[in-house]
C-alpha cells in the first residue's frame, strides 16, 4: 500500500515536470495598476509549477521558487497619484503625447538592460512569452528573436490601434472608444468626436510610436519585421473585460474576456479603519479615484462638494486622498493615502464606491457587487463609465457637473433598493462563467503553448486595409454606374439627336 502511495506521488511529481513551462512575460510599462493586475495571474503561473521569468519594473521582494525577475525598476519613475483631476480635449491630446513619448522610452529603457541583453543573446527556450499590449510593441521584436509563441494582454479594454491588427471592426456607431464617454449609444456630436480622434490616435501611434520602436530596435536587431505585422501573429489576446459589463461584441475567436481574475478574497479590516466601519451603523461609502489620479489635486469647489453630500447622508465614508491638511469630521470620514481597496469592497457594510472607474477598480466593485457613482477623468475611465451606466451598475456625473445636489442625487439613485437589486444581479452574472477568469487565463496561456504551430487570428487581420473597408468594390460599383450613366446618356444624344438634327434639316429646306 505505501509502495502505491509512493508511486502516486511520484508520478504526480513527473506529469508536473513534463508539463511545466518555461514563460517568459514582457511589461515594460512603469504604471502601477497595470502590474497590479497581472501580478496575480503571473504569480498562479510560478504556483502551478510553471517556470516564469518577468521583465518588469516591479520586482518581488519574496518570490516563488521559479519564479525570477530580470528588474528595471530605478529606471524611471512610477506612474502613481501624479494625475490631476481635470477633463478637457487638451488634457486628452497631453495623454496621447504622453502615450507614444512613455511609450518610447519604455522601449529605450528595456534594450538598454543588461539583463535583457543577455537573454536575447542566450536565447533560453521559451514556450510561450507574454507580452503587455498597451502603448508600445517594443516587447515583440523580444519575443521574435526568442522566436516563441506570443500571448498578448491587456489590463483594459482595447485600445484605438489595436482593433485592426486584430480584425476587428470599429464602427463609430455603437461601439465605446477607449478614450470617450457614449459608450454604445452615441450622440451624433460623440460619433463626429470618435471619427476624429480615432484617426487621430492611430496615426499618432503608426507614425510616431511605432516608427520610433522600430528605428529603437534597429539599434540593436537588423532583422525585426514590421512591429504592426509581428502584432498580427500573436497568437490570443487576453483582454481585461467581460460581457456583463461592458456589453457584447465583435470579437473574433483569439480575442478571449477574462477579466475579474486579479480580484482576491477579501480580508477582513484591522486597526483604526476597522474599528470606523464596524461602528457604521448604517453602511460605509467608499471614495478612490485609484492609484494614478491624484484626488488631492481636485478643485476646492468639488472638494467642498463631496464633504458637503458626506454632511447630509446618513452613511460614513472612507476617501483615499493624499493631502493631510484637508478639515473634515473624523465621525464621518476616514481618509488616508493607501487603502485596502479589495477589503474595503468586500465588506457587507460597505453600499457604494464613488470611482474615477477604472477598470480595476470597477471591476473589484462588479466582483463584490457595490454600485459604483463613475466620475471619469481620463484613460479608458470615460469607456467604463459608460459601461457601468447602460449595464445598470451604476451612474456617470461628470467631474463638471459635481455638486452637492448631483452627488446626493446619484448616491440616493445607487443606494435605491431596486437598484441594489440590478447591481446584485449583475454582479451574479459576472461570476457565472465555465471556469474562473484566473482559470480561463491559465488555461489559454497553455493551450497557445500546447499549440505553437497554429494560428488562431482572423483572416481579417491580414486583408488589406482597402479590402476590409470594401474601396474596391464600392469603386467597381461606382464605376459601374459611371459606365451606365454614360451608355444611357449616349443613347438619349444619339436618339434625340439625331431627331434634332432632322427637325433642323427639315426646317432648312422649307426656307
Amino acid at each position: 500500500m505505501n509502495l502505491s502511495v509512493l508511486q502516486v506521488l511520484l508520478g504526480l511529481v513527473l506529469i508536473k515536470q513534463c508539463t511545466s513551462l518555461n514563460i517568459l512575460g514582457i511589461y515594460p510599462y512603469h504604471g502601477k495598476s497595470h502590474f497590479l493586475v497581472f501580478r496575480v495571474f503571473l504569480h498562479e503561473l510560478a504556483n502551478r509549477g510553471h517556470n516564469v521569468t518577468i521583465i518588469s519594473h516591479y520586482p518581488e521582494k519574496d518570490p516563488p521558487a521559479n519564479y525570477h525577475d530580470i528588474s528595471l525598476a530605478g529606471t524611471m519613475k512610477i506612474i502613481e497619484d501624479n494625475t490631476p483631476v481635470e477633463k478637457s480635449y487638451m488634457t486628452l491630446l497631453d495623454v496621447s503625447v504622453f502615450l507614444g513619448t512613455i511609450g518610447t522610452e519604455n522601449c529605450k529603457v528595456m534594450l538598454a538592460n543588461r539583463q535583457v541583453q543577455n537573454l536575447i543573446k542566450q536565447k533560453p527556450k521559451f514556450d510561450v512569452i507574454l507580452v503587455e499590449q498597451f502603448n508600445t510593441d517594443c516587447g515583440l521584436g523580444i519575443a521574435y528573436k526568442l522566436g516563441a509563441p506570443v500571448v498578448s494582454m491587456s489590463s483594459h479594454t482595447l485600445m484605438p490601434f489595436h482593433y485592426q491588427r486584430l480584425g476587428i471592426p470599429y464602427n463609430p456607431s455603437y461601439t465605446p472608444f477607449h478614450f470617450l464617454g457614449g459608450g454604445s449609444k452615441p450622440t451624433l456630436y460623440q460619433r463626429v468626436e470618435r471619427v476624429v480622434f480615432d484617426f487621430y490616435f492611430r496615426t499618432m501611434y503608426s507614425l510616431i510610436t511605432q516608427r520610433n520602436d522600430q528605428q529603437i530596435l534597429a539599434q540593436y536587431f537588423d532583422d525585426i519585421p514590421p512591429l504592426e505585422e509581428l502584432a498580427r501573429q500573436s497568437k490570443l489576446l487576453l483582454l481585461y473585460q467581460h460581457f456583463s459589463l461592458t456589453g457584447s461584441t465583435l470579437y473574433p475567436a483569439n480575442v478571449i474576456e477574462v477579466a475579474g481574475y486579479h480580484v482576491k478574497d477579501a480580508k477582513p479590516l484591522t486597526g483604526d479603519l476597522k474599528k470606523f466601519v464596524d461602528e457604521a451603523e448604517n453602511g460605509v461609502v467608499y471614495i478612490s479615484f485609484g492609484s494614478v489620479v491624484k484626488a488631492a489635486t481636485m478643485p476646492s469647489d468639488k472638494v467642498k462638494a463631496i464633504l458637503d453630500t458626506i454632511n447630509e447622508l446618513p452613511y460614513r465614508f472612507i476617501w483615499k486622498w493624499e493631502d493631510k491638511m484637508l478639515k473634515y469630521d473624523k465621525n464621518k470620514l476616514y481618509i488616508s493615502d493607501w487603502l485596502p481597496q479589495v477589503d474595503i469592497l468586500g465588506h457587507k457594510k460597505t453600499v457604494a464606491f464613488l470611482s474615477h472607474g477604472g477598470m480595476g477598480g470597477t471591476t473589484e466593485a462588479v466582483h463584490f457587487g457595490v454600485p459604483i457613482v463613475a466620475m471619469p477623468i481620463g484613460g479608458d475611465q470615460p469607456a467604463n463609465a459608460a459601461a457601468i451606466e447602460e449595464s445598470g451598475f451604476g451612474l456617470v456625473l461628470e467631474i463638471n457637473d459635481l455638486t452637492k445636489e448631483n452627488l446626493l442625487a446619484s448616491f440616493k439613485k445607487v443606494l435605491d433598493p431596486k437598484f441594489r437589486e440590478r447591481v446584485k444581479e449583475i454582479s451574479s452574472a459576472w461570476h457565472d462563467r465555465p471556469m474562473r477568469s484566473l482559470d480561463t487565463t491559465i488555461y489559454w496561456t497553455e493551450y497557445a503553448a500546447r499549440h505553437p504551430n497554429f494560428t488562431f487570428r482572423t483572416t481579417a487581420a491580414d486583408t488589406p486595409y482597402y479590402q476590409f473597408i470594401q474601396l474596391d468594390v464600392y469603386v467597381i460599383f461606382a464605376a459601374i454606374l459611371a459606365i451606365i450613366y454614360i451608355i444611357f446618356k449616349a443613347l438619349i444624344y444619339l436618339c434625340c439627336g439625331s431627331k434634332t438634327k432632322k427637325a433642323v434639316n427639315k426646317k432648312s429646306k422649307r426656307q
